[in-house]
């Protein structure tokens, strides 16, 4: 279980910071494989700002595209053998990306096209259990919840009394022109409901282009790359390099059509 965690979760909890170095978190995803930490994010604060031409409902096609672990045989996170089973295989789910109530702190409403003044955020609650059932299945995941005071901060809960923690602490982001957005977060994520609770640190960044057609209107390029967490006997083996990557490709298509609520 713990080992899905370190992929199926992490797809749109994505949140503001300043402009990263120009350039870097592209040359970072045209570099795959070869991968190192980001060195331009700035610690998390608030939401992430979302393009305009994302607000609205979307069903979501995720496929990975690739893996690889680039300390192997020496180091080797958990279940990563086992998620080759998800290669070149389709899971689609529902996300929406809504305007932030102009005065509330954390709070969201749907979104209106008559008002252009608003920011757009992603409705990571509503997001993250869509996510995570379509990975796990409708009976293994009971909720998903955002911190409202503090965006950065989510608990997914589990079946018997498992559960999820997941803790954005830094991010950057890039606007190249041409209608493409490109962030990156790096964040903890604690699994806690065994005798050994499980830590690890994942940054996941996403590239995000609009495109001239409706199916799909936004096609995105998305690296998850997982790292030791200082807990774990092997952090310092491991130094910087991640430990797995996980690469993917997401097709949005517009829908009208919304199945979940947290």
């Amino acid at each position: 279980m713990k080992a899905i965690w370190g992929f199926c979760l992490i797809l749109l909890f994505l949140l503001w910071s300043e402009e990263a170095k120009a350039g870097e978190l592209a040359q970072k995803l045209a570099n795959f494989p070869q991968w190192e930490k980001i060195t331009s994010v700035q610690p998390a604060s608030g939401d992430l700002v979302y393009p305009d031409w994302m607000v609205g409902n979307w069903l979501v096609k995720s496929t990975l595209v690739d893996l690889a672990a680039p300390l192997a045989p020496d180091v080797i996170t958990p279940g990563f053998e086992g998620n080759r089973q998800y290669l070149n295989r389709a899971v689609s789910f529902q996300v929406r990306f809504v305007k932030q109530a102009p005065s509330l702190s954390g709070s969201k409403i749907l979104f209106n096209k008559n008002d252009n003044k608003l920011p757009i955020i992603a409705d990571r609650s509503f997001n993250g259990l869509n996510l995570a059932r379509a990975y796990l299945g409708d009976g293994a995941v009971i909720s998903v919840k955002t911190d409202p005071d503090n965006p950065n901060r989510q608990i997914t809960l589990l079946r018997d009394n498992r559960q999820l923690v997941s803790i954005v602490t830094a991010r950057a982001t890039e606007t190249p022109p041409d209608s493409k957005f490109i962030t990156s977060e790096v964040f903890q994520q604690l699994f806690k409901g065994s005798s050994n609770p499980y830590f690890n640190s994942v940054e996941s960044t996403t590239a995000y282009s609009k495109l001239p057609t409706s199916n799909p209107a936004i096609a995105a390029d998305q690296v998850t790359a997982v790292y030791l967490s200082p807990q774990d006997p092997d952090y310092f083996k491991a130094g910087n390099k991640p430990v797995a990557l996980y690469r993917y490709r997401l097709e949005f298509v517009p829908s009208d059509e919304v199945t979940t609520t947290p």
